[in-house]
């Protein structure tokens, strides 16, 4: 919660420092300041915002969103035994914080672009709910040109098969762009959703860029890169 006032130990620990355990060390060696002032009572309540710990403020004390450009070649999962995840090219504590920060949605790991990266629930729940119809755009290079009758296929929404039932897609918007490249926005997270409209009629996807998610955009970060979600411009880590 923001702004909450919380045992120090147990803020310490939450957002992946060290142990409630090791707070006591951190505080007995005056690692740690509240408002300024050397802290030896690792129990004391306190806000987030009055800590730092050895002269840096505490890192996202009211909870982390932001921004992050995936590149292509990294997987969307904690499980290691995946491959190279996001999270391994993101800064190591986020990964020791409780709640646990997670990507809103997943991209395969031969697509790239925008992420949001976050350890607010009900943040996620509103953006990946499918009755909440958030809009996600991508830019995809496909093997054919993109025709009218492609674009008011899109609009009309495109049959897929998912397990032993057909199901339509909510109507996507499909607009050209130079070459065989086509920009598409759709309104659901069906898996590999972009790449199966585009094969129902006979397109394969040879590249898939994704650039805005709801309201947050890309922008010019660039790939590996990450953002405060609020942020206009990357912070490059």
């Amino acid at each position: 919660m923001r702004g909450a006032v919380r045992r120090l130990d147990q803020l310490l620990s939450s957002l992946g420092y060290c142990s409630r355990k090791e707070a006591r060390a951190l505080c007995d060696a005056g690692r740690v300041k509240v408002n300024g002032v050397v802290c030896d009572d690792s129990s004391e309540r306190v806000k987030g915002a009055d800590v730092t710990v050895d002269g840096q403020p505490l890192e996202f004390p009211d909870g982390l969103t932001v921004l992050f450009h995936k590149p292509v070649g990294l997987v969307c999962t904690h499980d290691v035994r995946e491959g190279q995840r996001i999270y391994d090219v993101l800064p190591a504590r986020w990964q020791l914080r409780e709640p646990k920060v997670t990507s809103v949605g997943r991209l395969d790991k031969e697509t790239s672009g925008l992420l949001i990266i976050t350890d607010d629930g009900p943040l996620v729940q509103r953006l990946t709910s499918p009755k909440h119809h958030v809009e996600k755009t991508y830019e995809a290079t496909l093997d054919g040109p993109v025709t009218q009758s492609l674009i008011d296929a899109f609009a009309r929404g495109v049959p897929l098969r998912e397990g032993e039932e057909e199901v339509t897609t909510l109507p996507a918007q499909l607009r050209a762009l130079d070459g065989n490249r086509a920009e598409v926005t759709v309104q659901e997270g069906r898996y590999h959703q972009v790449r199966r409209m585009f094969a129902a009629h006979g397109l394969q996807v040879s590249a898939l860029h994704r650039t805005r998610f709801g309201e947050w955009t890309l922008g010019d970060m660039k790939p590996g890169q990450w953002a405060l979600a609020h942020a206009p411009k990357a912070n490059a880590r």
